[in-house]
């Protein structure tokens, strides 16, 4: 991993977020041009681009997009008893933090017969995306599934590529997760193909009717097709290719840092490892972990090119305070903070998806059996987005209840607004209401 040494400097956050590890612009340019070709050929010839796309992509010759019901329920009954007792474990702990966060409708009645209400209701129909190649993700449907379902959501749809291994359909542990959650709706559709039929629809061959909002996480594909959506439908945070930053000072232990940088680095190629840290000694002896674990880890050459590409690396600080201030501007989609009061340096970020604390709560921990979601933003979105919860399934209704003595109370401060705003047609609205309830009073 490269080294970036900001020991005497003292850059500012916008200096800091134009030199900490990122993928490379080139890499991101050439995401949203494929990205916008795909998408209009999906709207444009529906699921014919959708099949030619599964050839090209996947290596899949599909006739059906959609997953049989039995398929669904066969990937159940044949699911490892371990898997599935692991699968329950995070449902069970997902459900209760996703009910909890579910919010109350607040009223308030601001003066006499002046009455508001803040009423949250669940989008109609959604659409989850759980990504598959490199590795098999069922806990994203976990983790998209069950807040979407606290929320109330009453139709849920689920895309997920086809995989050649097993005839065209989804990868069977996939399955068996939607299975287990109810969701009878499934389909082999991947990468950003998938969240264009889904917000787009089709209605040729099969039938896939268009969603409200659209959740998942993905690579940078998949987070360029929802940058590119989110004018059509409601998207999460850009969950796209994984990353991990490590605080740590020289009370951490460095090879629970290295099993951790690798552990995300295992994701794919393009996966962020960061490691910042106030103390060269405990970075050395990272690296001599890490370097340990990368020669026996199964995915050898896809972690090396994850730790030694542009978006990962070492930054060395002067101090704490200086690494809080490189991880605030970095924004990170996971934030391990290995020091000696973790608690109070988790209390001066801002900016992170997701915080785990101390030597015992690692990142694959909320990867699957947390109870926290594991959809987060990517890319230093972290700055002004949050990761997946009940709430991003939901919006809020404003209701506005006045009686007419309220309305003739606050009338004149209506009328003096409209007047400065030379809008006078939104004043006579209250006017004339003030002006009947006289004339009724009158009589």
């Amino acid at each position: 991993m490269r080294v970036l040494d900001l020991r005497g400097q003292r850059p500012s956050e916008a200096r800091l977020r134009s030199i900490v590890p990122r993928q490379t612009s080139e890499f991101v340019s050439s995401a949203e041009e494929s990205v916008a070709s795909i998408l209009a050929d999906v709207k444009s010839r529906g699921t014919a681009a959708l099949r030619e796309l599964a050839a090209r992509f996947d290596g899949v010759e599909q006739a059906d997009l959609r997953v049989p019901q039995d398929a669904i329920d066969r990937a159940v009954e044949e699911l490892d008893p371990a898997v599935r007792d692991g699968l329950e474990t995070a449902i069970e702990r997902t459900r209760a933090f996703a009910a909890a966060q579910r919010p109350d409708d607040a009223h308030l009645e601001v003066a006499p017969g002046a009455r508001l209400t803040h009423r949250w209701t669940p989008v109609r129909r959604v659409g989850l995306y759980v990504p598959g190649g490199l590795a098999v993700y069922p806990s994203s449907v976990i983790m998209n599934a069950v807040p979407a379902q606290a929320a109330g959501v009453e139709s849920v749809v689920l895309s997920t590529p086809p995989q050649k291994e097993f005839g065209g359909l989804p990868h069977p542990t996939t399955l068996a997760a939607a299975g287990l959650l109810g969701i009878d709706e499934v389909w082999a559709i991947g990468g950003a193909q998938a969240l264009g039929a889904m917000a787009y629809g089709f209605d040729d061959s099969e039938t896939l009717e268009p969603v409200d909002t659209m959740t998942g996480p993905g690579n940078i594909f998949v987070a360029m097709a929802k940058r590119q959506l989110r004018s059509l439908v409601g998207v999460d945070g850009e969950a796209g290719t994984t990353e991990i930053a490590v605080i740590a000072d020289q009370h951490a232990n460095p090879d629970y840092v290295a099993a951790d940088l690798l552990s995300q680095a295992e994701h794919d190629p393009h996966a962020g490892s960061l490691l910042i840290t106030d103390s060269e000694d405990l970075a050395d002896r990272v690296a001599l972990a890490l370097a340990e674990r990368v020669n026996r880890t199964k995915h050898r050459e896809r972690v090396e090119t994850a730790l030694t590409g542009p978006q990962s690396g070492v930054i060395l600080t002067d101090s704490l305070d200086q690494s809080i201030d490189v991880a605030n501007a970095y924004a990170p989609e996971h934030l391990e903070i290995q020091t000696e009061n973790p608690g109070d340096v988790a209390a001066r970020m801002r900016n992170a998806g997701a915080i785990f604390l101390g030597p015992y709560s690692p990142v694959p921990l909320g990867d699957y059996a947390a109870g926290s979601n594991h959809v987060l933003p990517t890319g230093g979105s972290a700055r002004y987005s949050s990761g997946l919860c009940t709430t991003s399934f939901m919006k809020a209704v404003q209701i506005i209840d006045y009686s007419a003595e309220a309305l003739e109370h606050v009338g004149p401060a209506v009328e003096a607004l409209s007047r400065a705003e030379d809008l006078p047609a939104h004043g006579a609205a209250v006017a004339a209401r003030i002006k009947e309830s006289d004339t009724e009073g009158d009589s």
